[in-house]
């Protein structure tokens, strides 16, 4: 069976992401609203769970719930996207990189509902 376009490209994406979250979780760590507590848990947490979701989609048995995986993955992803904004420089780049990965969040989970739906 061939696997569709979404679940494939949104597997890649935060199979890729999990496994740099584990590899490099230094560089995500600024990301966690400090509210949340240890940023270092978070961080190796949210690449485990992006891996898992990565793999839930992988296989049509499990593809749905892979979507439905990654669409709360994404959703709980928004207050480090919002709290990028008050730790950000306050400069043309930085905040221009901020203010577009909040709404890159609309389309990613998007997709993951198309999944979950059995629609892509």
């Amino acid at each position: 069976m061939r696997r569709p376009a979404n679940a494939t490209w949104l597997g890649a994406l935060l199979g890729g992401s999990g496994l740099l979250h584990l590899v490099r979780p230094r560089t995500y760590e600024w990301l966690v609203p400090p509210e949340l507590g240890d940023a270092r848990a978070w961080v190796l947490a949210s690449g485990v769970a992006e891996i898992g979701t990565a793999v839930l989609l992988a296989p049509p048995a499990t593809r749905r719930a892979g979507g439905w995986a990654a669409a709360a993955l994404l959703v709980g992803f928004v207050p480090a996207h919002l709290h990028t904004f008050r730790v950000v420089p306050r400069k043309p780049v930085p905040l221009t990189v901020a203010a577009v990965r909040l709404p890159l969040q609309v389309p990613l989970v998007a997709a993951a509902l198309r999944v979950a739906r059995g629609r892509a």
